[in-house]
């Protein structure tokens, strides 16, 4: 009871935050059907304070969506003797599948240095790579640059509104290329480059349906799925044939 009692006190003791995010989804579940072709979730909220809108320097919202990470091999191919082979390989430890960075402002103007290197917010900082040698730096920027041309790496400067410093919302697109899991959303508030609050919360990204039944027929009864590929491609072989026959004939 008495170390209740002085952790009561504390918490009584300590200034209440000064700025808070208080932040809603448009969808907190996405799901992937046969013809899925992407979605888009709206992330919006509103900064609640316990005092008067500070003075001095703006404040600043950035907005981050990550997928599940997984490690990743990185090559590099390269022409020999007229075939393009593999010649280079390195091993990235963990790199989110999806990763988008929204911001009010450029992101080395709303966040610090030192920030991003806490919260790991910008999408390098996002990637764990094996070591930190050159050619390991190198293979990083490629795999940024391969997934930023196919959307799956997103930097959104401006593309966060913030209205009177206290109202914000922006769009995220989510390609039709995604993977299955959770995705980590999360809302940094700054001012000076300085975090003064954070909030987090997922959206869960499922295959539905047919989609399901075949992902989890794939995996978890290899054979069976093997053995009924094979009895389609024999059965739509066949039927194409017959087809051809008949229109010969």
């Amino acid at each position: 009871m008495l170390i209740r009692a002085l952790l009561l006190c504390l918490a009584l003791a300590l200034p209440a935050q000064a700025e808070q995010v208080v932040a809603g989804l448009s969808q907190t579940r996405v799901s992937i059907t046969t013809n899925f072709a992407g979605s888009e979730i709206l992330i919006f909220g509103a900064v609640k304070r316990e005092a008067p809108l500070p003075e001095g320097t703006p404040l600043n919202v950035v907005v981050t969506v990550a997928g599940p990470s997984t490690p990743v091999t990185v090559r590099r191919k390269a022409r020999r003797l007229g075939i393009w082979v593999n010649t280079d390989a390195v091993e990235i430890a963990s790199a989110p599948s999806f990763y988008a960075v929204a911001s009010t402002a450029p992101l080395e103007l709303a966040l610090s240095q030192a920030e991003d290197d806490r919260h790991k917010v910008s999408i390098p900082k996002a990637i764990h790579a094996a070591g930190t040698d050159a050619a390991t730096a190198e293979f990083t920027e490629a795999l940024i640059r391969i997934r930023r041309n196919t959307d799956l790496y997103q930097m959104l400067p401006y593309a966060v509104s913030l209205r009177e410093e206290t109202l914000f919302r922006t769009s995220i697109a989510l390609p039709a290329n995604l993977h299955e899991g959770d995705y980590t959303t999360r809302i940094f508030l700054t001012r000076g480059g300085a975090v003064v609050d954070s909030y987090e919360t997922t959206i869960g990204v499922r295959k539905v349906g047919l989609e399901r039944w075949v992902y989890t027929l794939a995996h978890q009864h290899p054979l069976i799925y093997g053995l009924l590929s094979l009895a389609i491609a024999i059965a739509a072989g066949w039927g194409a044939s017959a087809i051809f026959r008949m229109v010969r004939g």
